[in-house]
Formats: structure tokens, C-alpha cells, sequence
């Protein structure tokens, strides 16, 4: 068993507070989601990509441009995380 989901709680904090960039962030999300073990169902990886592209789609508009937060889209990832690891 290999938790790689443990250590991204701290990335999303690094992220709020300007020390993890946008890319970083979603590599390292992407990362522990494929490299878990037990490995995670399907669909829970399907929902953490369509939230990280949501995530990447909004840093190449302005907040009123976007029809989705930034802050709405890490909160959502924070949701993943706590479901992901209950699993």
C-alpha cells in the first residue's frame, strides 16, 4: 500500500499562499491520484482531472470572466481529497 494522497493537503496550502504554482499543483494532484495504491476507482480519477482542467481553464481567464472560482475549484479539490481517502 503506497499513500500518496496524504501529502496534498500541504499543496493545497502551498497553492493559497502563492508558493506552488497552478502547474505544479496539478502535476502533483495528478501524480498521487495514478501512483496510489489500492489503486482509485475510475471515476474518482475522471472527477479530479475534470476539476484540475476546470482549475487550468480559469487561470487563463479574470475571476469575472470565469463562470467558476479559483477559490470554488481548490475548495472542490479539498472534497476529492477527503472522499478520495476514504475510499
Amino acid at each position: 500500500m503506497s499513500d500518496h494522497l496524504s501529502t496534498l493537503p500541504a499543496t493545497l496550502d502551498d497553492f493559497k499562499l502563492g508558493y506552488l504554482s497552478l502547474h505544479d499543483l496539478a502535476r502533483t494532484w495528478r501524480d498521487a491520484a495514478q501512483s496510489h495504491e489500492p489503486a482509485l476507482p475510475q471515476r474518482y480519477v475522471d472527477v479530479l482531472e475534470r476539476v484540475l482542467n476546470q482549475l487550468e481553464s480559469a487561470a487563463l481567464f479574470t475571476e469575472e470572466s470565469c463562470s467558476f472560482s479559483q477559490a470554488d475549484m481548490v475548495a472542490a479539490l479539498g472534497d476529492w481529497l477527503t472522499k478520495a481517502r476514504a475510499v
